[in-house]
């Protein structure tokens, strides 16, 4: 029922309850003046005139006290029936809405979304009680979703740091190297090479909003060139360590050669930290797929590591130089490849992380 329906309906019963009283007032006041004498005289049929009993003083006020009370009854009742209609209207309509809608405006105040209001009736004011929820959803979905963007941007800057760190100290590496005129041919190929790929992080971290919106760049590669890439890897992160690499002898392959590049990387970092004496890479062609397998003689993985798979910012208690990404933007690079990463540890021989890239993919 309407509040406007609502309203006239209370205030009909009301005014009608205080005119019922009224009336009552009225007869019980003429039932009253009856035992009162009428004073004056009466005349009967036959022409004699009778004087009737006078009226006494005490009477007499009693007579106007009943006047007064018939005209305020009159005047005052509808009055009070009014209020009384409004009372009521306001404690069995109004008041519990607006307790809610006052209570959610001080929620919301407070920056506090996590209440609920429940449309109390089907009246105007459980529609704006019900408009009131729908904007609560709203405005905890549109918080949520700036909190997700938000750590989802949190975990892309850390990727893109942690990815960077490692082109970084390759070319730091490789300007040593040529101070102390120690470079090998390839050092400004090699310092070309990097050059681009921090260009190309620049430009992506500037126009993407999520990792996994990473662009895939598909290019032709030898192995010669990733067994060579791979090999001065290992001498960067990890010189005291004993290395072995294996890949085809022959052959090229068509992958993101960046994304190869900053997978291994990531990969050979993780090891050259916990590995005790040495550290072997595999390069494994298997039809459709082009797998790194990259083993260290470590402590291995956690077990939650191994069955959850790497989360974002996930590292352990002692180390605080990482933010523990390494492992995570892998896997997302190795997804974004058509691939996968696999992370198992190996009886008596350490860690053993093989990521897969699909070859020749079609993003």
């Amino acid at each position: 029922m309407s509040l406007k329906k609502s309203f006239f309906l209370l205030s009909v019963g009301c005014v009608f309850v205080s005119l019922v009283l009224i009336i009552l007032v009225f007869l019980g006041c003429g039932a009253i003046r009856e035992d009162y004498p009428a004073s004056g005289i009466s005349f009967s049929l036959d022409g004699a005139v009778t004087r009737m009993e006078p009226v006494t003083a005490e009477q007499q006020r009693m007579l106007s006290l009943m006047s007064v009370l018939e005209i305020f009854s009159c005047a005052v009742f509808p009055l009070v029936g009014l209020g009384t209609a409004g009372s009521l209207f306001y404690h069995i309509k109004l008041k519990e809405p607006i307790e809610l809608l006052r209570d959610g405006t001080a929620h919301i105040r407070a920056n506090d979304l996590n209440f609920s209001i429940s449309a109390v009736s089907a009246d105007e004011l459980g529609q704006i009680c019900t408009a009131f929820e729908t904007m609560r959803l709203e405005l905890l979905k549109t918080n949520q979703e700036l909190w997700r963007q938000a750590e989802e941007r949190k975990r892309l800057n850390a990727a893109f740091s942690h990815d960077l760190r490692n082109p970084v100290t390759v070319i730091k590496g490789t300007i040593k190297l040529l101070k102390q005129g120690l470079a090998d041919d390839q050092a400004l190929e090699r310092l070309e090479s990097y050059t681009l790929r921090i260009e190309q992080y620049v430009e992506a971290m500037s126009s993407i909003q999520r990792l996994e919106q990473m662009p895939v760049r598909i290019s032709e590669c030898t192995y010669t060139v990733l067994w060579a890439e791979l090999a001065d890897t290992v001498k960067l992160f990890a010189p005291e360590l004993c290395m072995s690499i294996s890949a085809p002898d022959k052959g090229s392959v068509k992958l993101d050669h960046g994304m190869f590049l900053t997978v291994a990387e990531n990969l050979i970092n993780n090891a050259a930290r916990f590995s005790r004496s040495k550290i072997q890479i595999q390069i494994v062609e298997n039809k459709d797929f082009l797998s790194l397998c990259v083993i260290d003689d470590g402590s291995g993985y956690p077990a939650e590591l191994v069955q959850d798979g790497p989360k974002p910012f996930g590292k352990r208690n002692e180390d605080t130089a990482h933010f523990g990404m390494g492992l995570y933007s892998s896997g997302i690079l190795c997804i974004k490849h058509g691939g996968f990463l696999k992370l198992e540890n190996v009886d008596g021989k350490g860690a053993m992380a093989t990521a897969f890239f699909q070859i020749d993919f079609k993003s």
